[in-house]
């Protein structure tokens, strides 16, 4: 009897580390680097930084554009684990220059309505090549 109960409880607290953990890769994405795009986790999509490169590599020039295309990024990513906006629980922004906040925040108000996700904005000395703003999400269906 004993034994049995023992056996359970071990299940039992072995279960999360049964965890069924999957690639998000969406149809003709190419990671810049050795990462994934998003992993998704008991339902919980964790989502690499995207930036605002589009299909060919380029970034706008107007930075309202980046950030329309940086969120599109991320969408993409929401779309092929089967989520949307209305699903990410937490956002981190990093902007290379804080007087790009307002105007961040006019793009992202249209892709986030309330309640909005919770969310970390930092500025930072430098992003990937000329980028101006990265972003990543986590969410949870």
């Amino acid at each position: 009897m004993h034994t049995r109960l023992l056996l359970a409880v071990l299940l039992l607290a072995a279960l999360p580390l049964l965890a069924e953990k999957r690639v998000i890769r969406p149809k003709g994405s190419n990671p810049a680097g050795p990462y994934s795009p998003g992993i998704l986790v008991d339902g919980t999509l964790y989502a690499a930084g995207q930036l605002g490169r589009d299909a060919a590599g380029k970034l706008p020039e107007e930075f309202e554009a980046e950030v329309k295309q940086t969120l599109e990024n991320v969408g993409v990513i929401l779309k092929e684990a089967g989520m949307g906006f209305e699903d990410v629980v937490s956002v981190q922004v990093y902007l290379t220059d804080m007087d790009l906040f307002q105007r961040m925040n006019q793009v992202y108000t249209t892709y986030f309505r309330e309640p909005r996700p919770a969310r970390t904005t930092v500025g930072v000395a430098k992003l990937v090549g000329p980028a101006r703003i990265e972003i990543t999400v986590t969410a949870r269906k």
